[in-house]
């Protein structure tokens, strides 16, 4: 009796046991010492066969007791191009063997060590006249910089680097020299000279530098007068209380057709709210999709100042918009703020792709609209003007509101209506997709 009862109670064991369906535990090829970090930038890289390093005084000691150049890799959660230099090299095992090498790899979260990133943007643009993220530099075992750039293809990358280290193994003094006299350049460019005599703000040439800003003028298509695209809204707010102040109408009128293209543009999410990083072309259509939150934060002061210069609904409805994107996605469950969303996110294949979380095909559009399709359609130009790559468009307008009630015989109201029908229907359908990736990091200066 008692063998039968324990043979009983065995079987329930194992059938309790071989029926707790735990997930399973993800087995990873590498792991380098990023994973002891917090940072999600950091994190993304932890599984890379590059044997990673935080910026900390271990690191920075390792490269000088072993003699080896150090590369600085400097970049954020939501840039695209990091996230491309990424997949391209970092993960390749071949540019990991070279890395792993010769050098000691450090990566760093440019919001995290704003401090740090200052310094080799600094050096970067002295070496090369611009600069960005990613951002790349091969320094000295102190951490003087001596070579540097930002997004790099895989065989430029692996070129560059059997360079600058030959030169370092035959001619370390000459790297020396040069190490410092770079070094001296990035201190002079933080120099300040002290003006000691009295300050006359009311004779600044602001006239002057306006007459030479609006020489770069789109007065066509808004914002500045070449593609790539930035909002930059201090600028705009600047060039709003100037218009304002000195009751100049055509600047007004510029300011105000660079609020309106941009509020039609892709890079305005039109159905989740929330302003991406910068357009690519000259129509502000094509984003980079990631979303910041200070970009976000400046543009709904930008566009609440319009509003109440103008009173044009437009704007009260992208702020209105936008701070509800910032409540639903943006902000955590204590009320603080994350940092930013990454342009990324999975597609049906698994793979990362830039914006497809954001984009649609007519046929996606025609079965969640039905019969609002040809009415959205001309809104948000389903058409050639509105196409991105392959089937996928980027929804956009080029028309006012008033122009569609009259060729579609329809009331303001009823207008509304089917807009937010769409939004909510559309948000829904998206959100079955996977998302971008989040980078919750809360950060005290962009909080306060």
């Amino acid at each position: 009796m008692r063998i039968l009862l324990l043979n009983a109670l065995l079987i329930a064991i194992l059938f309790s046991c071989n029926s707790n369906k735990e997930e399973p535990v993800q087995e990873h090829k590498y792991t380098n010492e990023l994973i002891n970090e917090t940072s999600p930038y950091l994190l993304q890289h932890a599984h890379n066969p590059v044997d990673w390093r935080g910026w900390n005084s271990n690191t920075l000691q390792k490269a000088k007791d072993e003699n080896k150049l150090m590369i600085i890799s400097i970049g954020y959660a939501a840039c695209h191009w990091c996230h491309v230099m990424e997949r391209e090299s970092f993960e390749d095992s071949t540019v990991a063997a070279k890395m792993n090498a010769d050098f000691i790899s450090v990566k760093v979260d440019r919001e995290e060590r704003p401090d740090v990133d200052q310094i080799y943007i600094n050096a970067v643009t002295l070496l090369t006249g611009s600069a960005g993220w990613p951002l790349n530099v091969i320094t000295l075992p102190d951490g003087r910089p001596i070579w540097g750039g930002t997004y790099f293809k895989k065989d430029d990358w692996l070129a560059a680097l059997e360079q600058v280290q030959r030169a370092y193994e035959e001619n370390p003094q000459k790297l020396e020299e040069y190490a410092s006299k770079l070094e001296q350049g990035i201190k002079n460019m933080d120099l300040i000279t002290l003006n000691t005599g009295d300050l006359d703000l009311k004779n600044y040439p602001t006239e002057e530098i306006l007459a030479t800003w609006e020489n770069n003028f789109d007065r066509t298509l808004g914002g500045t007068d070449r593609a790539p695209k930035f909002m930059m809204p201090n600028n705009y707010e600047f060039l709003l209380r100037s218009a304002v102040e000195n009751d100049d109408q055509e600047l007004l009128d510029y300011v105000t057709l660079t609020l309106d293209k941009i509020a039609y543009g892709g890079v305005y999410d039109q159905i989740g709210g929330g302003f991406a990083r910068y357009s690519t072309d000259k129509k502000w259509h094509v984003p980079h999709f990631e979303k910041m939150l200070y970009d976000n934060a400046q543009l709904v002061s930008l566009y609440s100042d319009a509003y109440l210069v103008t009173k044009d609904p437009l704007y009260k409805e992208v702020v209105e918009e936008t701070l509800e994107f910032i409540e639903r996605e943006m902000t955590t469950s204590e009320g603080a703020f994350y940092s930013s969303l990454d342009a990324d996110s999975e597609s049906e294949t698994g793979e990362l792709e830039e914006g497809t979380y954001y984009i649609y095909t007519e046929a996606e559009l025609k079965d969640q609209l039905g019969n609002d399709f040809e009415l959205f359609k001309t809104y948000y130009n389903i058409n050639s003007y509105g196409k991105w790559e392959g089937e996928h468009y980027v929804l956009i307008r080029n028309q006012p509101e008033a122009e569609i009630i009259e060729e579609f015989d329809i009331s303001e109201e009823t207008l509304q209506q089917k807009k937010d029908s769409w939004r909510s229907k559309l948000l829904n359908y998206r959100n079955k997709r996977a998302k971008p990736r989040l980078d919750d990091k809360t950060q005290t200066s962009w909080n306060a």
